[in-house]
């Protein structure tokens, strides 16, 4: 086997822009092939995203993205976080939980480093804290979130 890569297919013809638009947004990320249509314009990209393959698809109007797959990112500052959650949510819909819906219909995570974990807590007290103090918040604040996590909130 050579691998494995995420489809996405784009109802509206725009698989080639988002995937330029990630590219430049996201470091060690590029597009590795574009395929034309039979008008020339690109039918399918494939791009790596730091490192993960996945390919767009222009696939025609009865293709529309939907909730059940999102793509995440583990941010090691919040500084990071910031600058994802506005650049992927501009023309985009935020949503709970550090989700949103960028301005393509694809569904992010932005996840800061030590979320997870504090959620998963086996102090479960600690845990239910973290994860109490998420569910208020779209953007995620990581320091509040520890914050509620070590009882200082």
């Amino acid at each position: 086997m050579s691998g494995v890569a995420t489809c996405l297919w784009f109802a509206d013809n725009n698989g080639h822009e988002a995937a330029a638009f990630w590219c430049d947004l996201l470091p060690d990320s590029r597009i590795t092939m574009v395929m034309p249509g039979p008008d020339s314009a690109p039918i399918a990209v494939a791009f790596e995203l730091m490192g993960t393959r996945y390919q767009a698809l222009n696939g025609g109007p009865r293709n529309r993205l939907g909730e059940e797959t999102s793509i995440v990112i583990e941010t090691d500052t919040q500084a990071e976080t910031d600058r994802l959650w506005s650049a992927l949510s501009e023309g985009g819909e935020p949503l709970q939980c550090g989700w949103l819906r960028d301005r393509f219909g694809v569904h992010w995570q932005i996840a800061p480093k030590g979320l997870w974990e504090m959620n998963s807590d086996p102090d479960r007290a600690a845990a239910k804290r973290s994860f109490d103090a998420m569910l208020t918040m779209d953007k995620i604040d990581i320091a509040a979130i520890r914050a509620a996590f070590e009882g200082r909130a």
